[in-house]
């Protein structure tokens, strides 16, 4: 099998995807990569030897050597970098979220319809065991019909991996409960079976606002991004240095969601705890369902056979098995990766779905317009149906007409 010839848009802090897709001889090999950053570019040519690097985003989007693109930019460039590929006729991964605005997310879409050009968004927790399990366990009616779900994210690294470039600023990613929520706002859909109607939630900007040591503007980022590494960052927070020069951004946020099938779901992200987790907790008419970690040996645990006071020991424990490839995300970006690459050479359904990457970018548009705006309700602004038809029929021709 001939490799499939990868361009790569930004070589940042989702490179890693870039080096997962890079496999020379075993179906895909990079060849050309598009970054402004001159050091980026420097990492590039030396994880990809003799790859074409460079600054200009045509030789990716339009130059010659390339047949399927990988969009790995900050979150408000995906939109526009994502339609150039798209009318180029090269099928594009854009990594999540689609784009910081619901208007911009619908003309990618509107897009890759009219252009008849595959179009991907990576939302890889849908690929992490940790999720398969608990879908698989709803699924077989483990907890009855799902009415309820309550995410919480402990985001325990926060201040050393977003509030120290540009995920700190609102015109670069609307805000944390669009571009750190959309991962876990797609999953919540998943589980519960249904798109977000109502949003409604508060928030505030509680500790990082307030720390006054901030690079100047145009100072470069750092280059450890961390004191000691990702989980043994500065501590407490107070303690963190070299800050976005510009912090706008809430790091605590509450979110209450009803979804068109009833459910009603809950979901808070902190940015300044002590340790980084995320628990999902699942609640049917017949049981409820949990996770215990999200990684190699986390385990979904059950409650499901009667009622009782508190009962530390549930009636089921399910260990995640770990995945086979490893990698990043509990093993979802290889997987993840890995549909990309059969999508992009030969179609077909895949798990990932670009309607479902617009909703979560959608609700958490309109979750952040009701937290700025006072905690008031807001409608999450339904798709056109002959888009939903277009995907959820698999981007084919048939589907098109």
């Amino acid at each position: 099998m001939t490799d499939l010839r990868i361009g790569v848009l930004g070589f940042g802090l989702r490179g890693s995807l870039a080096r997962t897709a890079h496999r020379p001889g075993r179906g895909a090999t990079v060849t050309t990569v598009a970054d402004p950053d001159p050091r980026a570019r420097a990492a590039a040519a030396a994880a990809f030897p003799g790859a074409h690097v460079t600054a200009d985003p045509r030789a990716v989007t339009e130059g010659p050597g390339v047949d399927a693109v990988l969009v790995l930019t900050p979150d408000h460039t995906h939109a526009d970098l994502a339609c150039q590929t798209l009318v180029a006729g090269r099928p594009v991964f854009v990594e999540k979220p689609l784009d910081i605005c619901v208007e911009r997310c619908d003309e990618v879409l509107r897009t890759a319809r009219a252009t008849g050009t595959r179009l991907y968004v990576g939302h890889n927790m849908r690929h992490m065991p940790v999720v398969r399990m608990m879908r698989a366990l709803i699924a077989a009616g483990a907890i009855g019909r799902v009415k309820t779900v309550w995410v919480r994210h402990f985001v325990g690294h926060g201040g050393d991996w977003y509030f120290k470039d540009w995920h700190a600023e609102r015109r670069h990613t609307t805000g944390l409960l669009l571009q750190k929520a959309a991962h876990d706002i797609d999953v919540l859909h998943w589980l519960a079976g249904a798109y977000t109607d109502d949003v409604q939630a508060m928030g505030d900007l509680m500790v990082y606002g307030d720390n006054p040591h901030r690079r100047v503007p145009g100072e470069p980022e750092g280059d450890d991004r961390s004191a000691g590494g990702r989980e043994e960052g500065r501590w407490p927070p107070h303690t963190q240095r070299g800050l976005n020069p510009v912090i706008d951004v809430e790091d605590v946020s509450l979110l209450n969601l009803r979804l068109a099938n009833g459910v009603l779901a809950a979901y808070q992200q902190c940015h300044f705890t002590p340790d980084y987790w995320r628990n999902y907790t699942v609640i049917g008419d017949a049981g409820r369902l949990e996770n215990f970690g999200d990684g190699p040996g986390a385990e979904v645990r059950v409650w499901n056979s009667r009622r009782s006071g508190y009962r530390a020991v549930p009636d089921a424990t399910h260990t995640v098995p770990d995945a086979e490839d490893g990698g990043g995300h509990g093993g979802a970006d290889p997987l993840l990766i890995d549909e990309f690459l059969r999508f992009a050479r030969h179609g077909g359904a895949t798990d990932t779905s670009p309607v479902a990457a617009r909703m979560a970018v959608a609700v958490g548009c309109l979750a952040t317009e009701s937290l700025r705006a006072g905690g008031t309700p807001r409608r999450v602004p339904p798709l056109d149906p002959a888009l939903v038809a277009y995907f959820d029929g698999g981007q084919s021709p048939a589907a098109h007409h």
